[in-house]
């Protein structure tokens, strides 16, 4: 089995599947569909550390590593899903240089960070599990969603440990006075997004976004994105059960202009 930590030392672009249905079933289809990744979203979607556990088990069943989109930038909430299993945390709300070490400080055993030994999950089938081994494996994105994040990329990107940025664009729109969007191609919120780009870019880590629409995603992936999401299986699920009543000549109720998630 890849682990997420290979397939980003690979490099190339990679697309992901988004998990906000509480259901270790919901996340074994998702694992099966072809994804590269995972990731199990403990922010928005509605799931709690129980449904997280048994998510991640079903993920293992399917061979695809798993991130989990913690609730905040919390070390308690970032050890117990690296405990659990992930292979990867997407930290939300990163601001500031500080912010990113404390993320990257979670990750990491002593003398690297601080994160507390107790692998309960983390070290089941890794011969030789030791500090080492799990300092390599982990994978740290974190996410630049607001305009004080914007503001501080340089500072941000420089931070040993971070491998990654996934761009919010729903919240970085709301942060510059704009509506909240992941669709939205143009304008001043592309022209921050694509500045995000070129940081990632100048700092060599690798830049991921979150998409509400395939036609967005292959745009993105274009301008130089290599980690890609669209929607979410709460989106699959409604979107094609809708597909079916209109098909069948019944209204269907209308799709969200601005959620990405369900």
């Amino acid at each position: 089995m890849t682990t997420l930590r290979e397939l980003w030392d690979r490099g190339g672009v990679t697309v992901g599947g988004w998990c906000v249905v509480p259901s270790a079933f919901s996340a074994e289809l998702m694992g099966r569909s072809g994804f590269h990744w995972v990731c199990v979203d403990t922010q928005h979607g509605l799931v709690g550390y129980d449904q997280m556990a048994l998510m991640l088990q079903a993920l293992s069943i399917t061979g695809t590593p798993a991130f989990v989109r913690v609730p905040w930038n919390v070390p308690s909430d970032i050890m117990k899903a690296l405990d659990a299993g992930a292979q990867g945390v997407i930290v939300p709300m990163v601001n500031s240089a500080e912010e990113a070490r404390r993320a990257v400080g979670a990750c990491r055993y002593p003398p690297d960070g601080y994160r507390s030994w107790g692998p309960i999950r983390a070290s089941l089938g890794v011969d030789g599990y030791s500090p080492e081994t799990g300092n390599r494996r982990i994978v740290v994105v974190v996410m630049i969603e607001t305009a004080a994040g914007v503001a501080a990329v340089d500072e941000i990107l420089s931070v040993p440990g971070v491998d990654g940025v996934y761009v919010g664009p729903n919240d970085l729109a709301i942060s510059h006075g704009l509506s909240p969007s992941a669709d939205r191609f143009d304008g001043e919120h592309a022209g921050i997004v694509e500045s995000l780009l070129v940081a990632c870019r100048r700092h060599g880590v690798v830049p991921g976004i979150h998409c509400g629409s395939i036609d967005t995603a292959e745009r993105w992936r274009e301008r130089g994105f290599h980690m890609l999401n669209v929607t979410s299986d709460a989106i699959f699920m409604r979107t094609s059960a809708a597909a079916v009543v209109k098909a069948l000549g019944e209204p269907a109720p209308a799709q969200p202009a601005t959620s990405s998630y369900a």
